[in-house]
């Protein structure tokens, strides 16, 4: 009788963990699910027949995606080419193809050559700029050939701007963004923005201080929008023809004479240094002087080492994705501010969104309690977005 207690007992206990296994690994919204967002980035590719699409990746969490993206490839008509791996120590056989063989001992040049063919590029997960056959790519788009998705699954910040490890709570915060973004609501409030920015003075408040205004005249407008399709009628610089996945950013280089006016920065580290009480001001998009609380000689040295760029006001970014927004709770900045209010008010070289800085130095520069009038429209409000 103890016996079959026991044996009783066991059996739902192991019934109960089944359970909630099968339920989890049912669970549509689950991490990962491979299916469904292979599904997604084919749905945003809209691939043609014909098209040719290679695949670059970091071999290790998102491998099995790969066999499941070049089946749909193919399967859409489209031609799966073969997929890069930017680890050398890392090669899976199954991603190898007579293309990507062919490539190998390429130099950077010759490979930007032999990219040129390619119509679609999907960066997945631990691919980056830094990888030469990434580096490559962009050299082609730089071509105004081809288009690529930046399936990053990174980006996630605190509110000092500094960059959080992706964890499985961020990677399944991503993939439901990725799936449940309203891509038509999205693409027509950007179109809206972009209209209202056109004639219309920009002016940026904060409660530190900031107060900036610039002006984007006939500067590209890149709406982050999804939308992965071929649309060579809207390339007008190279991140246009980069596709973020998840979407939401609006992003612009104001014409740099008519960036005027102060920059409070919030707590933020340079050099490794944390720095409190920032103060930039700029005339004509150039930084005519700064001052800090703390930490103002790690601002000046990184400003020093960056060159020319690090002396002027690079981009203007403002986020429309209402799920990417900044959580009330433990509040983070997901995916490189493309939520809902959040801006970035960046410094450097702007020449890949059509402004003229060069040299090469990036910073980005996170708000998320900042006002945004333009013209005479409210459209942020202490961080939140309101038009």
């Amino acid at each position: 009788m103890k016996n079959t207690l026991l044996y009783a007992i066991v059996f739902l206990i192991v019934s109960s963990c089944k359970s909630k296994d099968e339920k989890k690994s049912n669970d549509p919204l689950s991490f990962p699910n491979w299916e469904l967002i292979a599904d997604k980035l084919i749905e945003r590719s809209d691939l043609k027949k014909g098209e040719k699409v290679i695949l670059i990746s970091q071999p290790g969490g998102f491998d099995p995606i790969v066999s499941l993206l070049s089946e749909k490839i193919n399967n859409s008509g489209a031609l799966y080419l073969g997929t890069f791996s930017v680890d050398s120590l890392k090669n899976p056989d199954y991603w190898q193809t007579d293309f990507i063989r062919k490539s190998n001992g390429k130099s950077k040049d010759e490979l930007v050559e032999y990219l040129m063919e390619v119509d679609l590029g999907i960066m997945l997960p631990g691919a980056n700029p830094t990888h030469t056959e990434y580096s490559a790519m962009q050299e082609v788009l730089k071509r105004n050939k081809g288009r690529t998705i930046h399936f990053h699954w990174a980006g996630a910040y605190d509110l000092a701007g500094n960059l959080l490890n992706t964890n499985n709570k961020i990677s399944n915060y991503y993939q439901d963004v990725l799936l449940k973004t309203d891509y038509a609501e999205l693409a027509k409030r950007q179109k809206i923005f972009e209209n209202a920015l056109r004639e219309n003075l920009i002016k940026i408040t904060t409660p530190l201080g900031t107060d900036i205004k610039f002006r984007i005249g006939n500067r590209p407008v890149t709406k982050q929008d999804g939308d992965a399709s071929y649309r060579q009628e809207i390339y007008k610089n190279l991140i246009d023809r980069e596709i973020e996945l998840p979407p939401g950013a609006v992003r612009v280089a104001p014409i740099e004479e008519t960036v005027q006016g102060t920059i409070a920065f919030p707590n933020s580290v340079w050099q490794g240094e944390k720095v409190e009480g920032l103060v930039m001001k700029f005339i004509n998009g150039k930084i005519e002087n700064l001052s800090a609380n703390k930490g103002e000689d790690a601002v000046l040295e990184e400003l020093k080492s960056a060159g020319e760029a690090g002396q002027y006001f690079r981009e203007f970014a403002l986020g429309f994705n209402p799920l990417l927004a900044i959580p009330e709770k433990d509040p983070w900045i997901p995916y490189y501010g493309y939520g809902a209010g959040v801006i970035r008010l960046s410094l450097g070289d702007n020449t890949e969104l059509g402004g003229n800085v060069r040299g090469g130095y990036v910073r980005w520069n996170f708000f998320t309690d900042a006002t945004v009038i333009v013209g005479d429209d409210l459209w942020v409000e202490n961080g939140k977005l309101v038009k």
